[in-house]
């Protein structure tokens, strides 16, 4: 099969031979023949070296999204099926994440060698999410192999914020096959049950990277007024009332329907007495708690994503200072700060930098006692750092 070459620029080979799955416009220097949106291709180096195989989309930053590394391999349905299938393996066999009303990751896009696909399931649904022009591109193909090696009872598209425009995609979300999802969707993680609403909620329903840090800060809750800020549908704060025995939790999220199923969930598990919720902006939240002299023993940071793209890091670093320094002002001496950053675009050499300013401006000593990622079900991958996305610091606020 006759494939168009995508030319790399001298000296740019480096990082592809290494596996970086992603290919910037500006390490190439031509492709040729020219090819469509979503075509096979190979990398190649500018002396016509074979570096890996991957799909080209001219529209996209990322020009090609590589796959494999060997030059006998093609992009057909039984690499994508076996690529599936060892995802799957990692969730089932290894870390036993298949109980029927259980969560997980099942595809983590370039984490799974899979760039441009992520697959959730949700106890007998799964929801799809493609990333990738070229993916989507496959989408039937992709469906398929899910429905034979998995039989849900439904798999429905999510589409990412911001993804159409930086892809090309012309995709909305829906029911792909089988039923559609209930709503709300219920599934069980550590003990404790929640609704989730897979058709409009935040992600694909859910926050599946934060499952064990859940549990984790926890147990640095014990007998301790909590305030968990931007809480969505209360895992966070479910966990700190039911394992780690806090006195009570103060939840706050500016979403109306994240507070519904918060409060939902604290009523099917039987911890409606100990949570109360307040509708309101974190920011607005925490002045008014520091202006009305209150104080907690336990504070929880969980803000949605502050940058989408590298441009707006600086920004995003002000609003994590500002959110961290407004939540040391309403904590108690010797009290627990669990903070957490999802901006991948935000290192986490910059985000303990951030905490360091924080303290110095506070004049109070921060101690990080654990620094946390993403559950196994999201896993890193060496070849591609952006994979480690997740950082949530359990700290000591003197």
């Amino acid at each position: 099969m006759s494939r168009s070459q995508v030319i790399l620029k001298p000296r740019r080979a480096l990082p592809f031979f290494a596996r970086h799955p992603w290919v910037f416009a500006g390490a190439i220097h031509q492709v040729s023949p020219a090819a469509d949106p979503g075509a096979e291709v190979d990398l190649v180096t500018h002396d016509g070296k074979f570096v890996a195989r991957g799909l080209y989309n001219p529209n996209s930053n990322i020009r090609v999204r590589l796959y494999s590394w060997n030059a006998e391999i093609p992009l057909d349905q039984a690499f994508w099926e076996e690529q599936i299938a060892r995802a799957i393996r990692l969730r089932h066999q290894h870390l036993q994440l298949q109980a029927p009303q259980s969560a997980c990751r099942l595809i983590f896009s370039e984490a799974d060698g899979l760039s441009g696909l992520i697959v959730d399931r949700y106890a007998d649904w799964l929801l799809v999410q493609f990333t990738s022009l070229a993916v989507a591109q496959r989408q039937a193909e992709i469906v398929e192999i899910l429905q034979r090696q998995l039989r849900p009872a439904g798999i429905w598209l999510r589409t990412e914020k911001g993804i159409r425009d930086a892809e090309g995609l012309a995709i909305v979300d829906g029911l792909l096959t089988g039923e559609p999802p209930p709503r709300p969707l219920w599934i069980e993680e550590h003990g404790l049950r929640y609704g989730i609403d897979v058709v409009e909620g935040q992600k694909t329903g859910y926050f599946l990277d934060q499952r064990d840090n859940r549990l984790r800060a926890a147990s640095f809750m014990t007998d301790r007024r909590v305030l968990d800020v931007c809480c969505y549908s209360g895992g966070f704060a479910l966990n700190a009332v039911r394992h780690g025995q806090a006195r009570s939790v103060h939840a706050v999220d500016v979403s109306e329907s994240a507070l519904a199923l918060a409060a939902a969930n604290a009523e099917a598990n039987g911890l409606a007495s100990q949570i109360e919720f307040e509708k309101s902006d974190a920011f607005k939240a925490l002045e008014r708690l520091g202006a009305a002299g209150e104080r907690f023993g336990a504070i929880v940071l969980d803000p949605p994503k502050l940058a989408r793209h590298a441009r707006g890091l600086e920004e995003a670093l002000r609003g994590y200072h500002s959110l961290n320094r407004l939540a040391v002002d309403v904590l108690e001496s010797d009290g627990i700060l669990i903070t957490c950053s999802c901006t991948g675009h935000v290192s986490r050499e910059q985000f303990e930098q951030m905490l360091a300013d924080v303290a110095k401006v506070t004049r109070r000593p921060i101690q990080i006692l654990e620094a946390r990622q993403a559950a196994p079900d999201h896993p890193t991958s060496v070849s591609c750092p952006e994979t480690d996305y997740l950082k949530c610091y359990i700290c000591r606020v003197a």
